[in-house]
């Protein structure tokens, strides 16, 4: 099971066999309950986590106490690599959405691998500047792109930068509920399906229960860029 979170995996699917198995051998299993705390923001960074089940939700709370969800990460998604790296603080909250399985690799021994690897710091670099290219991105968006073509962009990216496929592993998919999706988003969930309904019919993607397959990356890219949705769809 632990095995596969890893190559399942996009981009932990690049690093050797050996690395992955020293990977599985750091790590360890933490169990939580719907609201449980998988860290504080400001809390010291511990280790890098994988979601082996359930689902872990990332966002802040303004001053106004309105919460801003920037991610639901849902099995096979990886997170709090950039404290792992940096040092610092950790600079949002995450908590499990229900019962929820992390696999969790401490960064000493993360830390450690990468000394005797000094190799592996590329692959790693790698990921960081994904997801710094991913939080310019969104911010561009929200001011630039309709609704629509923020959904697509967002699938795009869950299935790919999380790292999500089915469970083939051929076709990419996103494991969010169009309500998860709506609050990402800034829009209801009424919105959302209604749209989701639009890109099925257009064949390009095929809602299941509890995911979403992406069928034509081509169409969905073009659409992320901004291009509007076929009239009759």
């Amino acid at each position: 099971m632990l095995a596969k979170l890893l190559q399942k995996n996009r981009w932990f699917g690049e690093l050797p066999q050996d690395v992955l198995d020293e990977l599985l051998a750091l790590g360890r299993v933490r169990s939580l309950q719907d609201g449980e705390f998988v860290y504080a923001k400001d809390d010291q960074p511990d280790g890098l986590y994988g979601v082996i089940s359930g689902s872990a939700r990332i966002s802040n709370i303004g001053q106004d106490g309105r919460e801003a969800v920037l991610a639901i990460l849902s099995p096979g998604s990886w997170f709090g690599e950039i404290s792992l790296f940096d040092g610092l603080p950790r600079s949002h909250d995450t908590v499990a959405s229900g019962p929820t399985e992390l696999l969790m690799i401490p960064r000493t021994g993360f830390h450690q691998m990468l000394e005797r690897r000094p190799e592996l710091y590329p692959l790693f670099m790698r990921l960081l500047c994904r997801r710094i290219r991913i939080s310019f991105a969104m911010l561009e968006d929200s001011a630039l792109l309709p609704l629509s073509s923020r959904l697509a962009k967002r699938l795009l990216m869950h299935a790919h930068n999380y790292g999500q496929t089915d469970d083939d592993g051929r076709r990419p998919c996103v494991q969010l509920s169009q309500e998860s999706l709506g609050q990402m988003l800034n829009s209801s969930r009424q919105s959302i399906n209604k749209l989701l309904k639009q890109l099925e019919a257009l064949g390009w993607l095929q809602i299941q229960y509890g995911q979403i397959l992406l069928l034509d990356e081509d169409a969905l890219t073009q659409l992320a860029s901004g291009a509007p949705l076929p009239r009759d769809s």
